[in-house]
């Protein structure tokens, strides 16, 4: 478990490069009190939509309802990726709404940001739809090399798709703070590219039930994870409050809640095994027949985190040993809280989903993966109280 654990995690090392990017660019998210509070939505959404596609995908490939090739493929191919465009849109206008009513009530914002905020949303999603298709190939990639896509695939591309969403993110940001009407038109155009597809796609297939299955399934989770995101969002506007400079917090912030999700991820995922085979009764109580298994796990995450430490610091060019003691201990506190509560989480998931027989494609991996970024985000705003 300490190497399955360790393997997965090391793919959000990478989640850095985002967090870097962040650090860089801390002048264009102090323009609007929304700017923040509105990149963990993009992160996790992506990221949720990455998972529902993979898991979905590599399914069908299994079970040869879907080839591995762009053109010249199923109709079940082609419905799934439509049905991912109209879930992006979707979700695009719901994170925007909720996200007026937290504002309102959380960041200082009013109903008439609503028209920047979906506008921004909308075009840093749409444009994220690039994201789809690298998963796609990369999906396509790993079934014909005999490789498990739910075991490579989604740590690889969740954390690629961190770095491609953070950079659109910020370069509509900038478009729509910086360049004046020219820019705030140009990402208009760029939302607008999401509607034109969505308004071919239903035309074609609001008759088809596989269709419309994948949406009705997948969409009560989409509202669920735009409710979580705002919260995420809300916690995090908090955490740039107490943060304010310190630009190694934002570096490893989304390593951060990228691996704390795989650690939830692969301690949920054995329980789930253990459940299936009958050596793990359905019950909280025998959680303690798990603890080896959530040990290692919170083992390698702890190790993980003070080599994220680590290397944000030198990133940051921070060689201090007050520097280094500081943040090693924020992410330590970070890690302990978010483990505790996200194995918790994931272990009573894992009971509920074995008990009720649900599809963790459809449920639980995308709100387990919600859920870690908001546990996560609330435990690094605590150590950040409690220590700076």
């Amino acid at each position: 478990m300490f190497k399955e654990t360790a393997l997965a995690c090391l793919f959000d090392v990478g989640g850095l490069i985002a967090g870097f990017t962040i650090a860089l660019q801390l002048g264009v998210f102090q323009l609007s009190p929304w700017a923040i509070a509105l990149y963990p939505a993009v992160v996790s959404v992506k990221g949720v939509i990455t998972g529902l596609l993979t898991g979905r995908l590599s399914t069908a490939l299994h079970l040869g309802t879907v080839y591995p090739k762009f053109f010249g493929n199923t109709r079940t191919f082609y419905r799934l990726i439509g049905a991912m465009v109209v879930l992006t849109l979707a979700t695009s206008a719901t994170i925007s709404a909720i996200a007026i009513v937290f504002g309102t009530l959380f960041w200082g914002i009013g109903v008439s940001d609503f028209p920047a905020i979906l506008t921004v949303m909308a075009a840093t999603l749409s444009l994220g739809l690039l994201i789809t298709l690298i998963t796609v190939k990369f999906t396509f990639i790993s079934f014909k090399s005999s490789l498990d896509p739910d075991t490579i695939v989604y740590p690889a591309i969740s954390t690629v798709a961190d770095i491609i969403i953070t950079f659109i993110y910020i370069g509509v940001l900038n478009l729509y703070f910086r360049t004046g009407a020219v820019g705030q038109w140009a990402i208009i155009i760029f939302g607008l590219i999401n509607v034109f597809l969505v308004l071919i796609i239903i035309p074609r297939n609001f008759r088809e039930g596989e269709f419309l299955k994948i949406i009705i399934e997948s969409l009560p989770t989409m509202l669920l994870v735009a409710l979580m995101v705002n919260i995420t969002g809300t916690v995090l506007k908090g955490i740039s409050n107490l943060a304010a400079g310190r630009r190694q917090i934002y570096t490893v912030y989304p390593a951060m809640i990228d691996m704390m999700g795989d650690v939830g991820l692969v301690v949920g995922s054995a329980a789930t095994t253990k459940l299936a085979l009958g050596v793990l009764s359905p019950s909280y109580s025998s959680i303690k027949n798990h603890a080896k298994n959530i040990f290692s796990a919170w083992t390698a995450s702890l190790v993980l985190f003070g080599v994220l430490g680590l290397l944000s610091l030198a990133i940051n060019g921070i060689f201090s040993l007050q520097g280094i003691s500081i943040l090693l201990l924020i992410l330590f506190v970070s890690n302990i809280i978010a483990f505790t509560a996200i194995t918790l989480v994931s272990y009573a998931i894992s009971i509920l989903t074995f008990k009720r027989g649900l599809d963790p494609d459809n449920f639980v991996i995308p709100v387990g993966s919600a859920l870690a970024d908001v546990i996560t985000t609330i435990a690094l705003f605590v150590a950040l109280l409690l220590i700076i």
